[in-house]
């Protein structure tokens, strides 16, 4: 997944070969701004002064764009307006060819909402608070439930992030009450938070049926979902929904912990039930999280594997670390959803180009590869072992 307790498993390398290109640390620093602005409410978002993040975003692309010579915005609702409308690539700024695709918009067309792209950028930014609040949190609840010495409660706590990003009243009161979780019951009340009005549709709320994130509704009467992989699947299906009335005060992870641990978790998950239907011993997040999938063939063959769910190969491959050796493993993988592969022409390509040399030893598969892999190995080793029980009976 994106989000671990080893920083050094997602922080890019020292090495930048960006640095050179003004327009990289100008779209971080944008980025930064529109989840800032996405968190704000009412008509003061608009209104001077603009929060720092905000006003540092317009300032700096109003001059980008006068150094290239190019109109540039002439207000915040401009500057949004190119952010949900013109895609990034074909901004008057200078950005290296791999960093941006075609298409990439920074707010989502249909909601003016972040895309999960805008979000990867925020979180590259030393302008942003995402940079560490996901990793803060995840290493909170690994030290509380170290301190404790309890494995099981951060492989729950981590459970509950990826099947429960939305809760009830009546749920987090029965949260409270279960002992495994006691280690991270504070850090539980402060990432769980209210959802706001805007998910409101007629005195209620929708999850999606796929990614069970809260969606949005829009104007047309239709909903939003925040993953970009469902709004690529199509209009995105409803699933459990909240009556206002029922639910009472109804709660939601923060938006960063939604992006990159949610999100990625959902693809961890359907590994785990993928391997373990073909009869295979799987152990999520094993040892504390170094790293997500533990895999054990019936000859005892290891396989360790690191999810990333990531829309951006560029920043993934920069991202590129050594899977740690603890627990052992025989081979290691990082492994991308097919979809992220499907959507972008060339991502397993750009991972590899961007990957800092002491990882050019790190191999990336797709999701459906790995299963591949699994299967035929399965197959291959389940006939030796059953040939040697069969000799030694």
């Amino acid at each position: 997944m994106n989000t671990t307790p080893d920083h050094d498993r997602t922080t890019p390398s020292p090495r930048d070969d960006w640095s050179a290109h003004l327009g990289v640390p100008l779209v971080r620093t944008l980025a930064t701004a529109l989840t800032v602005l996405d968190t704000a409410t009412g008509p003061e978002m608009f209104t001077l002064p603009y929060p720092p993040e905000v006003q540092r975003a317009l300032d700096r692309t109003v001059l980008a764009c006068l150094e290239r010579g190019a109109e540039p915005p002439v207000s915040l609702p401009d500057l949004l307006f190119w952010c949900r409308e013109r895609p990034v690539a074909d901004w008057p700024i200078d950005l290296p060819p791999e960093t941006v695709g075609p298409g990439d918009l920074l707010l989502d067309p249909a909601s003016s909402r972040p895309t999960e792209l805008c979000y990867e950028w925020a979180e590259q930014s030393s302008d942003s608070a995402l940079r560490l609040y996901d990793r803060e949190v995840i290493c909170t609840a690994l030290r509380l439930c170290r301190e404790y010495g309890e494995e099981d409660a951060y492989t729950e706590f981590r459970r509950l992030l990826v099947t429960r990003p939305v809760l009830t009243s009546a749920e987090d009161f029965a949260l409270s009450m279960d002992h495994v979780l006691d280690p991270v019951k504070e850090l539980l009340g402060r990432i769980y938070r209210p959802v706001p009005d805007s998910y409101l549709h007629r005195g209620g709320y929708a999850a999606c049926g796929r990614c069970l994130t809260l969606l949005t509704p829009l104007r047309d009467g239709g909903w939003w979902c925040e993953r970009d992989r469902c709004r690529r699947w199509g209009t995105p299906p409803v699933g459990r929904r909240y009556p206002r009335e029922e639910v009472g005060e109804l709660l939601q992870l923060a938006r960063p912990l939604r992006q990159f641990v949610t999100g990625p978790g959902r693809a961890e998950a359907s590994l785990e039930t993928q391997l373990t239907a073909l009869g295979l011993k799987v152990r999520m997040w094993p040892a504390y999280d170094a790293y997500d999938v533990h895999i054990t063939f019936p000859d005892g063959h290891v396989w360790a594997v690191d999810v990333k769910d990531w829309a951006h190969p560029a920043f993934l491959g920069r991202a590129a670390r050594s899977v740690p050796q603890e627990p052992p493993y025989d081979e290691a993988f990082w492994v991308v959803p097919q979809d992220r592969v499907n959507d972008r022409p060339g991502y397993v390509s750009v991972f590899e180009r961007n990957r800092p040399h002491a990882a050019r030893h790190v191999s990336l598969l797709t999701d459906t590869q790995l299963i591949t892999r699994a299967q035929q190995r399965f197959t291959r080793t389940g006939k030796t072992t059953r040939r040697k029980e069969a000799g030694d009976a």
